[in-house]
């Protein structure tokens, strides 16, 4: 009886590694944490396109919205950890939102990192009806008018909130902020003019100051963005304080067998070194991670440093957890 028990346990384990050569077998659900049309979504939609011909297999992207990133992320972080349902977070949701929500359902450090897809700098934009042409113009405007200038954001405590929480606290002004349910919904209501500015990201911002259907007043960075001259950096704009990066990465839940994960990042970096896809992520204006960006444990490094730096910056904004 002993030995055929033994027997089967041994059997089993050398099964686990044929079991994971086979991975995946069925669809893959990438689950987006915020709605359609925003730089977590586009970067991961490009992504997810490689990854399902790497890996054989469908990787269908799912929108779960809201609570600035979290109530996706919480599905995602309790999933089945096998290697079929993958979370694409960002900055906000799984960095900031341990500081930001009293119990955002997940602790982002506890998660299995699958890999960094890219950073991504932020511009400052208005619509195009708003009487101002330069960043200057813009923070007289909204010093003369405390708390009318209205400002959208992605959600409280996505990366876009972070973004002008930072505009805030480092130029002083007060607007009127508006939480949207993703980057989305909030650069179309810039578009449409139902909304003054707003803080978005590379991948949203930059076609449309491209087609000229919003203007860019600063780029949060040292340097101008290749993929939009026209926009001032940070230091021309008369704001040298306001330099931020967001990012964007791919997560698993905890306990996921480290040969899937391997697996995963491998179809992640076939991806990242594919020259087409390198150009479409820089012609929205990201940044796409570099090799040595690209290991599971190179993101957990940066989740951890993250959670830190924003518990930090949250605090000395006088952000209140939600």
């Amino acid at each position: 009886m002993m030995k055929r028990v033994l027997a089967a346990c041994v059997a089993a384990f050398l099964s686990l590694p044929a079991v994971a050569q086979e991975f995946p077998t069925r669809q893959i659900t990438m689950i987006v944490v915020f709605a359609p049309g925003g730089a977590t979504d586009v970067l991961a939609r490009i992504v997810a396109q490689s990854m399902s011909r790497t890996l054989g297999q469908s990787v269908v992207v799912e929108n779960v919205t809201g609570a600035g990133g979290t109530i996706g992320g919480t599905r995602g972080a309790n999933a089945a950890p096998d290697g079929y349902t993958l979370t694409v977070g960002s900055l906000g949701s799984h960095s900031a939102s341990a500081s930001i929500y009293r119990n955002p359902g997940y602790d982002p450090r506890e998660l299995q990192p699958i890999g960094l897809i890219a950073g991504t700098p932020m511009f400052f934009v208005v619509r195009n009806g708003l009487p101002v042409r330069t960043m200057q113009e813009f923070l007289a405007l909204a010093r003369e008018n405390p708390g009318r200038v209205s400002n959208a954001n992605a959600g409280v405590g996505s990366t876009n909130h972070l973004g002008c929480a930072l505009f805030s606290h480092v130029t002083g002004v007060r607007m009127n902020e508006v939480p949207y349910r993703g980057e989305g919904p909030a650069l179309n209501d810039v578009v449409a003019q139902q909304v003054d500015s707003a803080c978005l990201l590379a991948p949203a911002a930059v076609p449309q100051i491209a087609s000229g259907t919003m203007r860019g007043l600063a780029v949060a960075a040292t340097a101008r963005n290749p993929n939009a001259p026209n926009v001032p950096s940070a230091s021309e704009a008369g704001v040298p304080e306001y330099v931020f990066q967001g990012w964007n990465a791919i997560f698993a839940p905890r306990g996921t067998p480290a040969p899937v994960v391997a697996r995963l990042n491998q179809a992640l970096r076939v991806a990242l070194e594919d020259p087409a896809i390198i150009r479409r992520i820089e012609e929205l204006g990201s940044i796409p991670a570099r090799p040595d960006q690209r290991s599971p444990e190179a993101l957990q490094a940066l989740v951890r440093s993250e959670v830190e730096r924003w518990a930090t910056v949250i605090r000395a904004a006088g952000i209140q957890p939600q």
